[in-house]
Formats: C-alpha cells, structure tokens, sequence
C-alpha cells in the first residue's frame, strides 16, 4: 500500500512564497508521473502541475504557470512544489499523486494523502 503525505503548507501573505513536499511511502511507482492538485472551499479538485519521472516533461495550469515550478527526487520519493508570487486564489488543499492518463483525462494510481493547507492572505 502506497501513503502519501503532503507539507509544507501554511499562512502567507500575497506576494509569498511556499514551498510543498510530498513524500511516497510503501510500494512507490518509479515510472509514474507525479502531481499537484488543489481544492478550494466548496470546489472541485483541480490540476495545478505534472511532472514526467525523469522530469523532463512538466505540465501547468494556466493559473500558475511562471509561478509555480514542480520538481522531484526519485531517489527520495519525493515530489516538489516552489510557489512563487502566490495570490489568495491559491488558497486551498494541496494534495499530490501518482498520476496516469493524459493531462485533461487524468486519474490517480493511488489513494489520496491528507493534503497540506496553503492559505494566501490579501
């Protein structure tokens, strides 16, 4: 059984800058791409950024693309988030996966973890 547990989450303030970390416990899918996803209060899950396994392939939404970089260690089972210029429409639950399919039809490999709260103050 693969776990997933997201950190790094917390208060900033619109401008700021965090930085996510999502480590793979268990049975991990090295050849798996991994990503970030958000949920707002009272929205649906969204695609925010995906990364190939060796990294050489990344997606973004458009709502953080030149903000948000996604990067991972393999080695750790560790995937990354660095947020840059965050504004309080970032404000959500970051959750990470294993990710299958392509990036408009996507689906998970594994449960979700309990995500990371990031809130963005105006």
């Amino acid at each position: 059984q693969v776990q997933l547990v997201e950190s790094g989450g917390g208060l900033v303030q619109a401008g700021g800058s965090l930085r996510l970390s999502c480590t793979a416990s268990g049975r991990t899918f090295s050849s798996a791409d991994m990503g970030w996803y958000r949920q707002a209060p009272g929205k649906e899950r969204e695609f925010v950024t995906r990364t190939s396994w060796s990294g050489g392939s990344t997606y973004y939404a458009d709502s953080v693309k030149g903000r948000f970089v996604v990067s991972r260690d393999n080695a750790k089972n560790t995937v990354y988030l660095q947020m840059n210029s965050l504004k309080p429409e970032d404000t959500a639950i970051y959750y990470c996966n294993f990710v299958g399919g392509s990036v408009s039809r996507w689906y998970v490999l594994v449960p979700w973890g309990p995500g990371t709260q990031v809130t963005v103050s105006s």
